[in-house]
């Protein structure tokens, strides 16, 4: 567990000192000037760039429709989260590595976050019609009140 040991154990690290696990000495790129470097520089500056492109028509859509009112809610909803689940799915590919990994490993990832947000959207919808149910009965019941 000491900082001082010189072990290039890769399995040591794991057990003990980390810092050269996230230092960069076990970069994968030993030549910052190889072709696979510069490959991969190309890329992140390409997945910036389609960020960035998505964001400003994101932001572009989002001004146009708050002064114009020319889209209903709904579609403006789907084009949102359309757009940000691309962004999201751009980022945890590329930036997270993801897009690198076995197929086994994404779905252990992607299954589990698909029925994190169905779960999320069924008690937010549950949660609707309870709010309805409870604002429908108080009103139904001031009218009884009102009666008498």
């Amino acid at each position: 567990m000491s900082a001082h040991h010189h072990s290039d154990n890769v399995q040591e690290l794991y057990e003990g000192d980390q810092s050269k696990l996230y230092s960069g000495v076990l970069s994968h790129h030993h030549d910052i000037n190889s072709t696979e470097s510069k490959g991969q520089v190309k890329r992140i500056w390409k997945i910036t760039l389609w960020l960035t492109i998505i964001t400003i028509a994101e932001v572009a859509v989002g001004l146009w429709a708050h002064h114009s009112g020319a889209f209903p809610k709904v579609f403006l909803a789907f084009y949102f989260l359309g757009l940000t689940v691309v962004k999201a799915a751009l980022i945890v590919r590329v930036f997270m590595h993801l897009g690198d990994e076995k197929k086994n490993f994404v779905m252990a990832i992607i299954i589990p976050l698909t029925l994190f947000v169905w779960f999320i959207i069924a008690f937010l919808a549950d949660g609707d019609f309870w709010l309805r149910m409870n604002n429908t009965q108080a009103h139904t019941r001031t009218e009884q009140v009102q009666k008498w």
